[in-house]
């Protein structure tokens, strides 16, 4: 009975390791460390949060990319209105041009992404709130920028005789100040990125720690239980053969 025991626990540690090599996990089932169990179980979950929050840091650098190409048209537009203003003898002969440009800069005003407008169209921004940690304790704020009020000079004119030459320029250096705007936001969001991705990396190598098995200790207890199961195994047999001698000496 003593050698059937000791076989069956040398054969609970062989499967034991079977078990582990083959998942690769060191927990593979609660009882083997339930508060490691536990501990991981929240580190997981912190991963996936941590990663959704970095897919929305990348959306909102999305809509900030889409919102910078939209002020260097509105700046393009700007230049080539100041440029009719500087070049225009006869004004007439380009307001038919400066019209088609005041509306495009209307349009431009009203571009959206995914849904969410780019711009508002209050006389200054308002912002969007950005979550930069997997708790949400930490934000960032960007801009829906009031491009329409930064160049309201230049749309609200009936045509190129009733704008300045100094509104003109006035509207180029608000979208200017806009971009400048809009790309330290992105830098901000770009830092933000670059901190969750060590953070999710400490978090996978702690979550490692404690659920991943150890390849090289788990094969030498395999080898070890092994043995075990092995000498256990040809142990039994010897008991059982030292009990029939037993019998025939009885008999």
């Amino acid at each position: 009975m003593i050698a059937k025991n000791n076989l069956n626990s040398s054969n609970m540690l062989l499967q034991k390791s079977l078990n582990r090599l083959s998942s690769g996990l060191k927990i593979t089932a609660p009882s083997d460390d339930a508060g490691g169990l536990a501990v991981s179980m929240k580190l997981s979950a912190a991963i996936k949060r941590t990663d959704a929050v970095n897919t929305n840091i990348a959306n909102a650098q999305s809509f900030l990319q889409t919102q910078d190409g939209a002020f260097q048209t509105a700046a393009k537009v700007l230049d080539r209105m100041s440029e009719l203003k500087t070049l225009a003898a006869d004004v007439a002969n380009y307001d038919t041009e400066f019209d088609v440009l005041k509306a495009q800069l209307t349009a431009i005003s009203g571009e959206t992404f995914n849904g969410v407008s780019i711009f508002t169209s209050a006389a200054s921004a308002t912002t969007l709130s950005v979550a930069t940690t997997e708790d949400q304790q930490s934000t960032i704020a960007i801009n829906q920028a009031a491009l329409g009020n930064a160049v309201t000079n230049a749309t609200s004119a009936d045509d190129l005789a009733d704008v300045t030459l100094a509104q003109l320029t006035t509207a180029i250096e608000n979208v200017a100040t806009l971009r400048a705007e809009n790309g330290a936001q992105a830098s901000q969001l770009t830092f933000a990125s670059d901190m969750l991705t060590v953070n999710k990396q400490n978090l996978e190598a702690a979550n490692s720690r404690i659920i991943d098995v150890d390849v090289a200790t788990e094969s030498t207890q395999l080898a070890r239980a092994n043995i075990l199961v092995q000498a256990g195994s040809a142990m039994l047999g010897q008991a059982n053969a030292s009990s029939a001698i037993a019998l025939r000496l009885l008999g």
